[in-house]
C-alpha cells in the first residue's frame, strides 16, 4: 500500500490520575527526521520514543508534541532543610552581635529564605509511565499512518491516471514517427528532381541521405525505454511499500528520455506531444515527492 508523507495523528487519554495528549504531524522530507517536544520529566524517554516512531514511519519530517499532567496529590512533596535554616540563623545572630540590632526573625520570615523549604517531585515508576506513554504514542501513530494511507491511495489513483495519459502520448509518437521518414524521402526526391530536371536520380544517394536523416530523428529506443519506465512505475505503485525514493529515480529517467524525444522531434505534432509528455512527467514527479 502506498503512503503519503503528510499526515496527522492525535491521541488523548484522561484518567483520575493523569492526562496524556500526543499529537504528530509530518511534511515531505528526503529522509526520516523526528522533532520531539515533551515535558522535562519525560526527557529520558526520548530514545525509546524515537525507536517507537521508526516502527511506523520511514520518511518525512515528523513533529511530535507530548503533554503530560499527573493529578496524583502524592506526586510532589515539600522538604525542610534544617542545615540551611541553621546557617541562616547563625548568620542572623552574628549580625545582631556585630551591629547591636534586635533580631526580629520569625519562623514565617525564615521559611521564606531560599532553599529552607524545597519542592521535590516524588520518584515515579518508570515502567508504569512508559507503558502509559507508549500506549498513547501508538494510538496517535496508528491514526497518523491511517491518514497517510488514505492520502496515499488518492495519490496512487492520480498517478495511475497520469501514467495512462503518458502511454497514450507515446502511442501517438510511435505511430507518427515512421511517417516522418517517408515524408522526408518524398520531399527530398521532389527537390532533387526539380534541381536536376531530366537528369537521372541516384537512388543510392537518396537512400543514404534518408538513412542519415532517419538516424537523427529515430526515437524508437527512447520510446521503448520510456514505456518500460512507465510500466515499472505502475507495477511499483501496485506493489506498494516505502517506494518514494525508487519512484523519484525512475521519474528522473523518464524526464531524460522525454528530453531526448523532444530534441529529435522534427515535426510540430510530435514536438507538442513530447512537451505534453514532459509536463506530465513533471506532475508525476511532484506527486512522487509526497510518497513515503
Amino acid at each position: 500500500m502506498i503512503r503519503s508523507m503528510t499526515g496527522f495523528g492525535r491521541s488523548e487519554t484522561i484518567t483520575t490520575d493523569y492526562k496524556l495528549i500526543v499529537e504528530m504531524k509530518a511534511v515531505n522530507h528526503r529522509y526520516g527526521e523526528y522533532s520531539i517536544k515533551l515535558p522535562r520529566k519525560l526527557n529520558f524517554f526520548e530514545t525509546g520514543i524515537r525507536a517507537l516512531l521508526k516502527e511506523y514511519i520511514d520518511r518525512g519530517k515528523v513533529d511530535v508534541y507530548i503533554t503530560y499532567e499527573d493529578y496524583r496529590e502524592t506526586n510532589a512533596c515539600v522538604k525542610y532543610n534544617p542545615e540551611i535554616a541553621r546557617e541562616y540563623m547563625n548568620h542572623m545572630r552574628q549580625l545582631e552581635q556585630d551591629f547591636h540590632i534586635r533580631d526580629d526573625i520569625s519562623v514565617t520570615r525564615l521559611a521564606q529564605f531560599p532553599d529552607v523549604f524545597t519542592r521535590e517531585e516524588q520518584s515515579i515508576d518508570e515502567d508504569q509511565l512508559w507503558s502509559i506513554l507508549e500506549a498513547g504514542i501508538r494510538q496517535a501513530a496508528e491514526q497518523f499512518v491511517e491518514a497517510r494511507r488514505r492520502e496515499g491511495e488518492n495519490l496512487k489513483q492520480n498517478l495511475m491516471e497520469k501514467l495512462a495519459g503518458m502511454l497514450e502520448l507515446l502511442d501517438y509518437i510511435e505511430q507518427e514517427a515512421p511517417g516522418l521518414i517517408q515524408d522526408y524521402r518524398d520531399k527530398l526526391e521532389a527537390k532533387v528532381k526539380e534541381l536536376l530536371e531530366s537528369t537521372a536520380i541516384d537512388e543510392n544517394r537518396i537512400a543514404a541521405e534518408v538513412v542519415i536523416y532517419a538516424d537523427k530523428i529515430c526515437v524508437d529506443e527512447e520510446t521503448v525505454r520510456l514505456r518500460s519506465h512507465i510500466n515499472s512505475t505502475r507495477e511499483i505503485l501496485e506493489k506498494g511499500g516505502s517506494v518514494g525514493r525508487k519512484l523519484d529515480f525512475i521519474a528522473q529517467e523518464m524526464n531524460r528520455e522525454a528530453n531526448t524525444i523532444l530534441s529529435k522531434a522534427n515535426s510540430l505534432d510530435i514536438s507538442n506531444k513530447a512537451i505534453d509528455l514532459k509536463t506530465e512527467i513533471e506532475k508525476v514527479r511532484e506527486q512522487i515527492q509526497n510518497i513515503e
